[in-house]
């Protein structure tokens, strides 16, 4: 199996995050901090060059898969399923990342947590926040967000492994030791949640949740190349070699070239082939095959290159590969295929979901093929314009249920209706209010103390960049025997509000009602916050 072999960078970076971690029983200088950042941010690259090479794995694996579908099928399925529990682990990770530097910087949305850089983090060194989070008062990390990762990963590992067959599970590199022992500075024993982000600084926890992210790619890497390998040699050599058109498209334009690889499913690189192709049928004989037009090709592929003409509908052709047998024969191989000459079309696709929402600016990408000189929209209701190598459509109504484009296209001077395309009109969903980052449940009363302010933020499934602002909000509670039910401008909680607070009981329950807000098409009310105070 070709399984990953660390770079001396890596084992570097892998170094350094050792020896950082075990200085966190220290105090946290600046040095250390500056020195946290610069091992994060080589972690984040290795990140990203791992990424692009486990895309050049893949795509291997897709190729010999569209070779022979059959043998390589299974295979294929399980790299699949392999990527989709990788980024499924990884995805997580980078959220409860989001959410602890939110948190931890008290920033008014999770959008600032994504593009803040942990070299600009005010609060590097603060690990009263990250604890809570993560281990949340429990004596053994229970109660916090440690214990869910933990699962999560061991879940991950399990299912990572149960991919490949047993025999070669030893030889795979997993990584991700949640198991231990651990130990405390005085030796005691400590579960993986204790060990990894109890009183462990935010330049730390960042650290270390990119640094399981590598470990996910290492196992993604290692799970796929074993899959790979596990086609072996006998696979390769298909019980019948035939010859594979792979079209870049069957569907030719006016003025565009048809565009294909032909190759042999077990071909010799070092090979020769010897390709000649017809026109206009379906075959081509070996009689007639010193009259057929040659192509010459490298590395045992052969690139083919057909001119559309300017006549619609299906063009065929038909050729034969000769190629050497390791013997010393020759062998030969019959290919044919097809593809259709049309006239240009239109496509017109919003670049955000299958709407456009009143009140933002809507991106859409409008294309016309066979190289328009101008092309010329135009919206039904409210207004469309060219902004970058794209268009925006803003101005909508209120009081309209859909909007039609239709594009005109220029060819030599003379304007031509290329098509229309209906789209549904959407107002913007209601954003999430949010008081340390709860809407709703349990929120502890220091957190709500330090962290005074009602802040809105949208679904995470609305794509829009979007900011809205509380603009007043009511106080409702009982906390003390007597009713309150406290009118506030703006978002940030009152004196005497923050006082009831501190002063209420465990269990006693708060609401947040009335809350206005304001953004780009205007004023509304929203939902409100209900929490039971700790």
């Amino acid at each position: 199996m070709a399984g990953y072999k660390e770079t001396p960078r890596q084992k570097m970076i892998a170094m350094m995050y050792l020896v950082l971690t075990a200085l966190l029983a220290l105090n946290v200088s600046k040095q250390i901090l500056d020195a946290f950042v610069i091992v994060n941010e080589s972690i984040e690259t290795t990140n990203e060059n791992f990424s692009k090479k486990l895309d050049n794995t893949y795509s291997d694996f897709k190729a010999q898969y569209l070779i022979n579908p059959n043998k390589v099928g299974p295979y294929w399925e399980k790299a699949q399923n392999a990527h989709n529990l990788s980024h499924k682990l990884t995805s997580y990770i980078d959220s409860i990342k989001y959410v602890l530097v939110f948190k931890t910087e008290r920033l008014e949305t999770m959008a600032d947590a994504k593009v803040l850089k942990l070299q600009d983090a005010q609060r590097k060194d603060n690990y009263d926040i990250t604890t809570n989070y993560f281990i949340a008062g429990s004596q053994d990390g229970s109660a916090g967000e440690a214990h869910i990762l933990r699962e999560k990963i061991e879940n991950y590992k399990k299912d990572m492994l149960d991919l490949i067959d047993a025999k070669y599970r030893n030889s795979i590199k997993v990584g991700f030791d949640t198991k231990g022992p651990f130990y405390d500075y005085s030796g005691e024993k400590q579960n993986w949640e204790m060990h990894t982000f109890y009183h462990t600084i935010l330049a730390a926890d960042v650290t270390i949740l990119n640094k399981l992210k590598a470990d996910a790619y290492n196992l993604e890497f290692d799970v796929t190349n074993q899959l790979f390998a596990a086609v072996t040699a006998k696979d390769w050599k298909f019980d019948v070699i035939r010859a594979k058109v792979i079209p870049k498209s069957s569907y030719v334009f006016f003025g565009e070239d048809y565009q294909a690889e032909i190759l042999v499913a077990a071909y010799d690189t070092k090979g020769n082939p010897d390709v000649r192709y017809v026109m206009g049928s379906d075959s081509l004989y070996e009689g007639n095959f010193r009259n057929a037009t040659r192509i010459l090709g490298s590395g045992g592929i052969v690139n083919l290159k057909l001119g559309s003409g300017n006549v619609e509908g299906l063009k065929k052709f038909a050729g034969i590969i000769k190629i050497l047998s390791p013997l010393g024969d020759t062998m030969v191989y019959h290919f044919h295929d097809d593809f259709i000459v049309a006239k240009p079309g239109l496509t017109i696709s919003p670049t955000k979901m299958n709407v456009f929402y009143i009140g933002v600016k809507n991106p859409v990408e409008i294309s016309v093929p066979g190289g328009p000189e101008k092309i010329l929209p135009n919206i039904s209701v409210g207004s469309i314009h060219q902004e970058g190598t794209g268009w925006i459509v803003e101005g909508l109504p209120k009081s309209t249920k859909e909007a039609v484009i239709s594009v005109n296209a220029v060819f030599s001077g003379k304007s031509k209706l290329m098509g229309q395309m209906k789209f549904r009109l959407k107002t913007i969903p209601d954003p999430i209010a949010t008081i340390g980052g709860k809407n709703a449940g349990v929120i502890d009363k220091g957190l709500v103390v330090i962290s005074p302010y009602i802040i809105c933020s949208m679904p995470p499934e609305f794509d829009f960049d979007i900011r809205y602002v509380v603009t007043s909000f009511t106080f409702v509670t009982d906390v003390s025997g007597l009713i309150h039910d406290d009118k506030v401008k703006g978002n940030k909680l009152t004196d005497d509000i923050i006082k009831i607070i501190q002063n209420a009981k465990r269990n006693k329950r708060v609401w947040f009602e009335e809350i206005t807000i304001l953004g780009p098409d205007g004023s509304r009310n929203i939902s409100g916050i209900n929490l039971k105070l700790q």
